[in-house]
């Protein structure tokens, strides 16, 4: 067992010269940092601590964008053996006024002893202090002594255990910045040599990723994983993804990328908005594993992307799945490379209504279909089980919460003693989500608490989100399903909002048409009401995800 430092020391060691991360812009040249210059930029911000007088095992918060400074200071916390957290920055897209009482609430209750962030920041970063925080010193980076030199025995993170903490991961959607997931040196071992054996890691492996460093998919299967494994990452900056999604396939085809992660949303994304044009001499063939991950993945998305660049050398199997948490470290299962996920086709209303994965019947072929796919097989040191609303393990293909026990869980909430403990049950760790198990495969449909309750009857939100994808115009990941009380009729009324691409009231009024008769018609379940909008009015996290609570907080603001 070993530790970060002694981790990347042994990497030093061994191949300071080679080439650990590249770092792409917009608008200029990649820059490439060799294993000796990562860890010279990061001592420059080890020393910067010391001279703070921050202490290890004190949380350290970062406010950084994409670039050298976020790798350094990531790093640099960690050879200082104090505690990284990465914050999101804020961005135009982010809503300031909220921005700041989440950063105040991450520093009440996660105490931190210092902020790092840009010179142009510190007032921000500075504002959301109150009398009585812990926050010491806001470091900016313009005042960093850079080119330090690098002297390992200096580095006082050399001291810190395998059991200590070194980083900590906040979760990123409207209601919980102040739970910063806990996570030992020892935990995201396990987590990386359990992972690395079912990805079959190897030295030619080449990870390119978009995806952000304050979430658990970005943060470890994207930066910490292929770092501290020796092997090559290409990053590149969600904002500019997000912009010209076309650029992951180029840095596919530039390093010959064998590794990426993506949300589920991104597949459809990528399929949609990338243009042919943008695909002249790109080959995809070097990836082995694009794995989708972060949401409830889907068979139609999957199906969707194989067939926008199947031409450009993607393999089918290529197009795998995971089930993924910060608690656990990241990855909780893991579909086999080499072959493609598991997929069933269910009895859409035995799912739905007796929450029991049903195969479709050839003697009631009425009945409509869905196609769920497998997130794959637990990794070999996580257990996995479904459990009833009493909390005793269901059957095979009975919907339930799934919980999870590992030599790789977080040492707790940071601070949180509550949640901890409320989070746990006889060692199993209770996610939330809700799914199945089938012949050793683990299927994810939702979040539990997301759930509508109607009349009594339990209405998962993805069940009739998934349905209003069937309904022409409506894009997969473009429509947001959730329950509004009714005072009067002492119940949950169902709302469905969906996107699309007109702008013309009679059209959108035909969609609406089409998804409430759809819905009505597959689910037994009567929408109160369904709206149809342009392009870009769903809010989503940070992470990509659609945000329920704050889709539904805007939709009560415009009905009043």
């Amino acid at each position: 067992m070993t530790t970060f430092p002694e981790r990347l020391k042994s990497l030093h060691t061994q191949t300071s010269d080679r080439v650990a991360l590249t770092l792409q812009f917009s608008n200029t040249d990649d820059l490439s940092l060799t294993v000796d210059q990562l860890l010279r930029g990061a001592s420059s911000y080890a020393r910067a601590l010391t001279l703070a007088n921050i202490q290890p095992g004190e949380v350290v918060v970062l406010i950084l964008q994409h670039g050298e400074d976020l790798a350094y200071a990531f790093w640099g916390t960690i050879l200082h053996g104090a505690i990284p957290s990465i914050m999101p920055f804020l961005t135009e897209k982010l809503s300031p006024e909220r921005y700041r009482a989440d950063l105040s609430a991450l520093i009440s209750v996660t105490q931190p002893a210092a902020i790092i962030t840009y010179p142009e920041f510190e007032a921000e970063a500075r504002g959301a202090l109150q009398e009585g925080d812990s926050v010491r010193e806001v470091i900016v980076t313009d005042k960093v002594e850079k080119n330090v030199g690098l002297d390992f025995d200096s580095l006082v993170g050399f001291q810190r255990k395998p059991e200590d903490i070194v980083i900590l991961q906040h979760s990123s959607g409207t209601t919980g910045l102040q739970k910063g997931v806990a996570l030992s040196h020892r935990a995201i071992f396990n987590q990386l040599d359990a992972y690395s054996k079912a990805l079959k890691l190897n030295e030619n492996d080449v990870v390119i990723s978009w995806l952000p460093l304050y979430h658990d998919m970005g943060l470890i299967a994207g930066f910490i994983m292929p770092i501290l494994s020796g092997i090559h990452l290409v990053l590149q900056s969600p904002f500019d993804w997000v912009r010209a999604p076309y650029k992951l396939m180029n840095a596919v085809t530039k390093y010959r990328g064998t590794l990426s992660w993506l949300p589920n949303f991104a597949y459809n994304f990528c399929a949609q908005k990338i243009r042919d044009r943008h695909l002249e001499g790109v080959d995809l063939s070097t990836w082995r594993a694009i794995t989708n991950c972060s949401e409830p993945v889907r068979w139609e998305s999957h199906n969707a992307f194989y067939e926008k660049f199947k031409n450009y050398g993607l393999k089918r199997e290529a197009l795998q799945t995971s089930y993924a948490m910060a608690e656990n470290v990241f990855a909780v299962t893991q579909s086999p490379l080499g072959g493609e996920p598991a997929v069933l086709e269910l009895d859409r209303e035995a799912f739905m209504s007796e929450r029991v994965a049903k195969p479709v019947s050839e003697s009631n072929p009425t009945n409509s279909s869905m196609k769920m796919m497998s997130s794959g097989r637990p990794l070999e040191n996580v257990n996995v089980k479904v459990l009833n609303e009493s909390r005793n393990e269901v059957a095979d293909r009975v919907v339930g919460e799934v919980a999870l026990k590992s030599d790789c869980m977080l040492t707790g909430y940071y601070h949180r003693e509550d949640a901890t403990q409320q989070a746990f049950l006889d060692g199993w760790y209770l996610t939330g989500d809700y799914g199945f198990i089938s012949d050793g495969e683990v299927f994810v449909s939702g979040r539990k608490k997301d759930m509508i309750i109607v009349g009594g009857k339990n209405v998962y939100p993805q069940d009739l989100e998934s349905l209003s994808y069937e309904v022409a115009g409506v894009h997969a990941g473009r429509s947001v399903a959730f329950g509004i009380f009714d005072e009067e009729q002492g119940t949950e009324d169902v709302v469905i909002i969906a996107e699309v691409d007109t702008e013309d009231p009679a059209e959108q009024q035909k969609v609406a048409d089409a998804i409430r008769l759809h819905v009505t018609k597959n689910s037994a379940i009567a929408l109160r009401y369904v709206k149809v909008v342009d392009p870009k009015w769903i809010l989503k996290t940070s992470s990509g995800k659609t945000a329920r609570s704050a889709n539904k907080e805007k939709f009560l603001k415009e009905l009043n």
